[in-house]
């Protein structure tokens, strides 16, 4: 190699160092009543200034590495991101035992205050950051998470946009209504082989928010299972769950344009 080509390779490297080394991610202990919470903030160190917040919401295994995971994604896309957590603290199950997650998710499921308190109290967290935006708020959730990402949209949560991967569509009981949701705009991604989604509930969410007032994008992968996004689906052994790498890769992409159509004021 010559000199100057290896000079160039090491201040490339060195530049890619820098960047990673930019991306700083911090545990979280919070409270929502008598119950310990842990989330994980991440954010550009690189970057100054306020900019918008997003708040992750996690599938029914808890606050694990995939949510964390996706938070890291969204600080390198230019934004703070505070995955919460909806369990409690150490509540998280592995992908093996998915008994596990559903006792978990029932125990807060069934009480939709308990629901809307937890959620609320990530977003506090999320709005507290001090290089965060307060007034420029993302939802994203996954599986489990982007079904109360939706109810709390359906519920008047002040935040700008919801997006959700793999979310549960089942019709709620109180449908959105024109005047009292505030968020304006929706992703919904959705595998088009979850059986656990059928066709006519997305068509009947896309219409119900449409009717509510909401500019919602509806994107469906005609392959991908449930829990497409998460690379240990497949530890479950479950026949409806399946990571896709490339409805992942896809749909990633299409969150960051939706993000930054959200936040291009």
């Amino acid at each position: 190699m010559k000199p100057t080509t290896f000079v160039a390779a090491a201040a490339l490297l060195a530049l890619a160092a820098r960047a990673e080394a930019a991306i700083k991610t911090e545990e979280i202990e919070y409270r929502q009543g008598d119950t310990t919470l842990q989330g994980t903030v991440a954010r550009d160190d690189a970057v100054k200034g306020k900019r918008p917040g997003v708040l992750v919401v996690h599938e029914w295994w808890g606050h694990n590495e995939h949510a964390r995971k996706q938070a890291v994604r969204l600080a390198k896309a230019g934004y703070v991101a505070f995955a919460l957590d909806m369990y409690g603290k150490g509540k998280v199950a592995d992908a093996t035992h998915p008994k596990d997650a559903q006792a978990f998710s029932e125990e807060v499921t069934k009480d939709p205050e308990l629901v809307a308190a937890r959620f609320n109290a990530g977003l506090d967290v999320l709005k507290q950051q001090p290089d965060v935006d307060p007034e420029k708020i993302a939802v994203v959730g996954y599986c489990m998470g982007g079904t109360i990402a939706l109810g709390m949209a359906r519920a008047g949560a002040d935040v700008d946009a919801v997006a959700t991967f793999h979310a549960g569509l089942k019709p709620p009981a109180a449908p959105a209504e024109k005047g009292t949701i505030k968020v304006k705009k929706v992703l919904v991604q959705t595998g088009g082989a979850d059986p656990f989604v059928p066709k006519e509930q997305v068509q009947a969410l896309e219409k119900e928010l449409k009717a509510a007032g909401v500019d919602v994008q509806v994107v469906t992968y005609p392959k991908a299972k449930h829990s497409f996004t998460n690379p240990d689906a497949n530890k479950a052994e479950m026949p409806a769950l399946a990571y896709d790498a490339q409805a992942d890769k896809q749909s990633w992409e299409r969150l960051t344009k939706f993000l930054k159509n959200v936040f291009k004021s």
